[in-house]
């Protein structure tokens, strides 16, 4: 049993190690570039559209939630009168 896991293992290392990897464009020089160009926008939105609706819908969130806190904590703060 040990002797047929060992070598079910070595199988699996082979077929691994040997798998054709695809190969990729390495697109970091270009984002390098892209990043540290002096333009006047910030690092989180130097991403483009994306970037900016993920950084607006944070915002939104954070803000309405805040305020959503806030209202619930002075609801609390306020007891209902007993009649």
């Amino acid at each position: 049993m040990l002797r047929n896991l060992l070598g079910f293992c070595q199988i699996a290392q082979r077929t691994i190690s040997t798998a054709s990897r695809r190969h990729f464009e390495n697109k970091v020089p270009e984002k390098q570039k892209l990043f540290q160009e002096d333009n006047g926008i910030p690092v989180h939105l130097k991403g483009g559209v994306a970037d900016a609706l993920l950084y607006r819908a944070t915002m939104i969130l954070t803000v309405g939630g805040t305020a959503y806190a806030i209202y619930q904590l002075a609801v609390a703060s306020f007891p209902k009168k007993q009649d």
